[in-house]
Parts: C-alpha cells; structure tokens; sequence
C-alpha cells in the first residue's frame, strides 16, 4: 500500500512551496504586524490571532526571495510545531494536496546542506519545494524573539 502525502501548498513570487497539512494550524487573512525591536532578521514581527501573540516569518527573506510589502490579499499561514507557533506570510494558498510520498525527492538527493526544505514533489503542472517547519526559526531565532516579545509584552502591561 503507498503512504500518501497531504501536503498545503502556497506560492510566493509564482514558485510554489508546500507544508505538510499536519503542522498547519489555520490560514488567516493578513493583518497588520507589529514589529518587535531586537527580533531576528528573519521576523517580520507579530500578529494577534484571537488574543495569542504569533511571530511572522519572514518567508520571502527566508527562501531568498525581493522583499516587498504586506498586500490585503496575502495570507498567514499558522503552523505549530512541538509548542511553537509560527505564521508564514504567502501570497496565495491552494487546496490541500495529496501524492504518493515517493513523489517527493528528499532534499539531501537535490539540495544538499539546505536546512529548512525536506524535499521537492514532482507534479503535472510543475515542482513543489516541500519546506521542514522544525527549521523555520533556529533555536538561537527563537531565544531572542521570545526575550524580545517578553519586552513587548511587559511594555504593554506596565
């Protein structure tokens, strides 16, 4: 029997990345983010979703792509991992996707060395980069971003 793959694909810039549906929380409507001082580079700030306060990955910075401002059509992506919440940002998100996982080339076979993609899903219409949500933020991100969001935090209760 083939194990199948559900995988939530979005695209930045027209390229297509995926995330598998198990680490996707939701997807909201962006919003305005709130920048935090001393967070990493690869963080755009924080969303409010429902009272919860989520760091924004800057994807595009991330996966090496222009930069460019938030739009009204773009979208968050909520992950979890472990205890973690995260949002990525994306331009457009499609239906869930479900291959055969020998669909998906694992990424020491295509991409040596990169650490946040897991593989890459050969499709009809195209290549899917399937992206490793453990590695959005490293360890060392997560310190400094959680000390700065306890500063934004302690300045909006005091």
């Amino acid at each position: 029997m083939t194990e199948n793959k559900q995988l939530v694909v979005f695209s930045l810039d027209g390229q297509h990345y995926a995330l598998n549906l198990t680490c996707v929380e939701r997807i909201v409507r962006a919003v305005e983010v709130t920048h935090v001082p001393d967070a990493p580079e690869t963080i755009l700030g924080v969303i409010n979703v429902e009272g919860e306060i989520i760091p924004v990955v800057n994807t595009r910075r991330r996966l090496g792509l222009p930069d460019r401002e938030i739009e009204l059509q773009d979208l968050f992506i909520i992950i979890r991992h472990n205890a973690q919440r995260l949002a990525l940002l994306g331009d457009e998100v499609m239906p869930v996707l479900e291959i055969p996982a020998q669909q998906v080339v694992a990424s020491d076979r295509v991409l040596p060395g990169s650490g946040y993609v897991q593989g890459v899903a050969k499709l009809d219409e195209g290549m899917v980069i399937v992206l490793t949500v453990e590695k959005m933020l490293s360890f060392d991100q997560r310190a400094r971003l959680d000390a700065a969001i306890g500063v934004l935090e302690e300045g909006t209760h005091g």
